[in-house]
């Protein structure tokens, strides 16, 4: 069974290639999946909504729960409530693990985290919602260093086009380091978050 077929699926529901390996299946057949995929073109508000909420949700491989949780924490904090949410999203250890190179995709990067192959400051943290504080620096373990994924990622081989300008990145040493918080135009996730906010706030 090919791994990289649901991952398809959700990639033409949600309107957005999750995984590099998605974005040859997503241009290919860009509608959703199903016979009925070409003509679903009714919406409502709230559907409008809702698969905001489902994209930005897919993007950072959370749950519900978590999702919630962050919006919630987001509304009490001074400014737009969806730009501070997603610069919060962006600073969860297993975002900035995928932005910095070190990790193909969101999925690759959580495992890295669960696993223990990675460490902030020195001391191995094995939770993906951990939040990297400006400063902080995030490192393979030596003990992880010489498996392949790893290597691949010293070689530069999953750097993005344009480095994130709050990541100062070390391909080589593979270890990165948060130089400030995300603004909202830096972060690559494509979302109408005010719609997001709608969503909660109904």
């Amino acid at each position: 069974m090919n791994n990289s077929r649901p991952k398809a699926k959700l990639s033409r529901a949600l309107g957005i290639p999750l995984t590099p390996k998605c974005v040859k299946y997503f241009e290919a057949r860009p509608y959703p999946p199903g016979v009925h995929g070409r003509g679903r073109k009714q919406t409502s508000d709230y559907k409008t909504r809702l698969l905001e909420k489902q994209r930005l949700r897919a993007q950072y491989d959370i749950s519900e729960t978590q999702l919630r949780r962050a919006f919630e924490s987001a509304h009490t904090h001074t400014g737009k409530t969806g730009e501070v949410l997603i610069v919060d999203l962006e600073t969860r250890l297993d975002a900035l693990v995928l932005r910095s190179g070190l990790a193909r995709t969101i999925y690759q990067a959580r495992q890295m985290v669960t696993h223990q192959h990675l460490e902030v400051n020195g001391s191995r943290v094995d939770r993906p919602s951990y939040r990297v504080q400006p400063g902080d620096v995030v490192a393979v373990a030596d003990r992880s260093r010489n498996k392949k994924n790893f290597q691949v990622a010293a070689a530069g081989a999953n750097a993005a086009e344009v480095i994130p300008p709050y990541l100062q990145i070390n391909h080589g040493e593979l270890k990165f380091r948060l130089e400030r918080r995300p603004v909202r135009s830096e972060i690559p996730v494509v979302c109408d978050e005010q719609l997001v906010v709608e969503y909660y706030s109904r």
